[in-house]
C-alpha cells in the first residue's frame, strides 16, 4: 500500500475491497465490512454535525464489545471530536464524572447497559443529545432510528479527531488525558499507523488480529482502530474466554493478538487436552502490556506458543514506552525492555538518577507531550527537571539498558523501615494451582507500621479455609524471604479486577485500613 496521505482510511479499503471482513465478532460470527464500516460511520459523523458537534467537541462512548462501537467511534474520529470511551463496569456516578469531565455532548451508549443509562439520564447537564443502540428506552433516542436518516456519504469538512481516555482510577479519580487534535490531512499516518503498516510485529493489511479484552481501554481501542486503518480484518471477542479465545485463532487463521498476563494464567490453567486441541501455527506474534507478567508465566507461554511473545510497557499517557521480544526476554527474564524513541532515567525521590540495578521512580524524556484535563497541579506532579514524566512506577535498569518494573509506588509496603514490592509476592502466588487471582498489599502493623497481607481468590471456592492459607504461605517462602510473605491470608470469590488485566487493590486494601491513617490509602 502507498504511503500517502488519506491512504490509512476506512474509506481506502471500502472502494478497493469493499467487501473485505472488517470486523467479525467472535461469538454472535456477525461481521461487517469495510464498505459497512464506512458507511455507517458517515451517516454517524453527518448525525453529529447534525446535531451541533464541531471540531474539537466531545462524545461519551458507553458501549459493550459490539459492531455498532466502531461505527460511533470512526464517525468522531472521522469528525474531528474527541471521542470518551468508558468503562462499561461503572456505575452511574462514576460514568457521570467523566461524561461531565470531558465535556461531552453527545452521550451514545447500547442497550445492554440500559440500567445504568437509565440512572444517568438526568446526571449530565452539559449532554444535549442521548442515543442507544439496540434498544430505547425513556431519555434515550434510537441510535439506528437517527443514523437511518442520514447520508453515507463523509461530510464536508472531514478531519481527524482523538480519544481522550480516562485513567482506570485504580489509585485514586480517574484523571483525563487530553493531546492536541492531530492537524495534519485525513488519513495521514501516525507514527504508530506507520510503524505497524511497515511491518512492526509482522503485520499488514492481510493480518487477522484478534482483540480479546474490552475495546474501552487505551490498547484494545487504539490498535483495533490502526488495524482498521491498514485494512486488516480484527475479530472482536464480546467478552474473553480462555477456550474462545483458542478456538478463534484456529477458526480464523489469527496472525496478530493482544493479550494482559491475567489471560496467560487463565488459558495455561486450561486442562491439558484443552490447551492441546487447537492449531495455532497461523500465530505469528501474540502482544502483550497493560500489567507486569510474572517470569513463570511467560516462560510457560514461550515453551507453549514458541517465540512469539512481544511485550512492550507503557501509559494511555504516551510520556514513552519500551519493547521487548522473546529472544531478548529469554536473555533478560522479567523485563520489559529497552526504551522505543525516548530515554529512561531511574531517580530517587530527591531527583538525582541512580546507578544500574538500583531501584527508583520511572522517568522518561522524549516521549508525547500529555496534560491531565482540568488538572494542571495533577498535570505538573508528572513532571521533573527538563519534561521528564512520570506515572508513579518504580523500577531499574540493568547494565544492558534494559528496564524492570517492582511496582507503582502507590502499592509499596514498607513495613519495619524495609520497602516491599507486592507484586513479586503476587508473581510467586498466583502460580499455586489452587490460586485463581491474588492481591497483595501493606495493612497495619503496630510494631512495623505494615505487614504484608494476601487477598486469595481460589480455583474452586470450597478449598478457602486455613489449611489452604498454611499452604500457601509455606509455597511463597519456598521463593521468597519470609519479610516479603504474607502473615495471613484471606481469601475472596472474586477479586475486583478490571478486564483489562488491572486490579482496583486500592477497593481491598481500604477494608482493612479504616480507622488508620496512612500514606498509602
Amino acid at each position: 500500500m502507498a504511503d500517502e496521505a488519506g491512504t490509512y482510511y476506512p474509506a481506502t479499503h471500502a472502494a478497493r475491497t469493499p467487501g473485505k471482513p472488517a470486523i467479525i465478532m467472535g461469538g454472535s460470527g456477525e461481521i461487517v465490512t469495510y464498505r459497512q464500516l464506512d458507511d455507517r460511520s458517515n451517516q454517524c459523523a453527518q448525525l453529529l454535525r447534525q446535531r451541533g458537534v464541531t471540531r474539537g467537541g466531545s462524545v461519551a462512548v458507553f458501549i459493550d464489545n459490539q459492531p455498532g462501537f466502531f461505527d460511533v467511534c470512526w464517525g468522531a474520529q472521522r469528525s474531528g471530536l474527541y471521542y470518551t470511551t468508558l468503562n462499561t463496569h461503572l456505575t452511574a456516578s462514576e460514568a457521570a464524572y467523566i461524561i461531565d469531565d470531558c465535556d461531552a455532548e453527545v452521550l451514545i451508549t447500547s442497550s445492554a447497559l440500559s440500567d445504568v443509562a437509565r440512572e444517568l439520564a438526568d446526571r449530565m447537564p452539559r449532554v444535549h443529545t442521548r442515543l442507544m443502540l439496540g434498544g430505547k428506552i425513556d431519555g434515550y433516542e434510537s441510535y439506528e432510528e437517527a443514523i437511518a436518516e442520514q447520508p453515507a456519504h463523509p461530510i464536508p469538512d472531514q478531519s481527524e479527531g482523538c480519544d481522550m481516555l480516562y485513567s482506570s482510577g485504580t489509585t485514586g479519580r480517574p484523571k483525563g488525558i487530553r493531546n492536541p487534535l492531530p492537524d495534519r490531512p485525513i488519513g495521514t499516518p501516525s507514527p504508530l499507523i506507520a510503524a505497524l503498516a511497515n511491518g512492526m510485529y509482522g503485520v499488514s493489511g492481510e493480518s487477522v488480529y484478534l482483540s480479546p479484552a474490552p475495546l474501552y481501554h487505551s490498547a484494545p481501542l487504539r490498535f483495533t482502530m490502526t488495524l482498521l486503518r491498514i485494512g486488516a480484518t480484527c475479530i472482536v471477542m464480546e467478552r474473553f474466554d480462555p477456550r474462545e479465545a483458542l478456538e478463534l485463532i484456529e477458526r480464523h487463521g489469527v496472525t496478530f493478538s493482544q493479550w494482559v498476563p491475567t489471560m496467560f494464567v487463565r488459558m495455561l490453567k486450561l486442562p491439558e487436552e484443552e490447551r492441546s486441541r487447537f492449531d495455532l501455527s497461523s500465530h505469528v506474534c501474540a502482544l502483550h502490556a497493560a500489567a507486569p507478567c510474572p517470569v513463570p508465566v511467560k516462560q510457560e507461554m514461550i515453551e507453549w506458543w514458541g517465540p512469539i511473545l512481544e511485550e512492550y510497557y507503557g501509559a494511555t499517557e504516551g510520556h514513552g514506552s519500551t519493547q521487548i521480544s522473546s529472544e531478548e526476554w529469554l536473555a533478560h527474564p522479567g523485563s520489559v525492555g529497552r526504551p522505543l524513541g525516548c530515554e529512561i532515567h531511574i531517580v530517587d525521590d530527591d531527583g538525582n538518577e541512580l546507578p544500574t540495578n538500583e531501584i527508583g521512580n520511572i522517568y522518561f524524556s522524549g516521549g508525547a507531550p500529555f496534560e491531565y484535563h482540568k488538572d494542571l497541579e495533577k498535570t505538573k506532579g508528572t513532571r521533573m527537571r527538563d519534561g521528564w514524566a512520570s506515572v508513579g512506577d518504580m523500577g531499574y535498569v540493568d547494565e544492558d539498558g534494559y528496564l524492570y518494573l517492582t511496582d507503582r509506588k502507590a502499592n509499596m509496603i514498607i513495613s519495619g523501615g524495609v520497602n516491599i514490592y507486592p507484586q513479586e509476592t503476587e508473581d510467586v502466588l498466583v502460580m499455586h494451582p489452587k490460586v485463581a487471582d491474588v492481591a497483595v498489599f501493606g495493612v497495619p502493623n503496630e510494631d512495623f507500621g505494615e505487614e504484608v497481607k494476601a487477598v486469595v481468590q481460589p480455583m474452586e471456592p470450597s478449598l478457602a479455609g486455613p489449611d489452604l492459607e498454611k499452604e500457601l504461605i509455606e509455597y511463597c517462602r519456598q521463593s521468597l524471604s519470609a519479610i516479603k510473605c504474607p502473615r495471613s491470608i484471606d481469601f475472596d470469590p472474586a477479586l475486583p479486577r478490571l478486564d483489562t488485566g488491572k486490579l482496583y487493590k486500592r477497593q481491598i486494601r481500604e477494608r482493612y485500613w479504616q480507622g488508620h491513617e496512612t500514606r498509602i490509602l
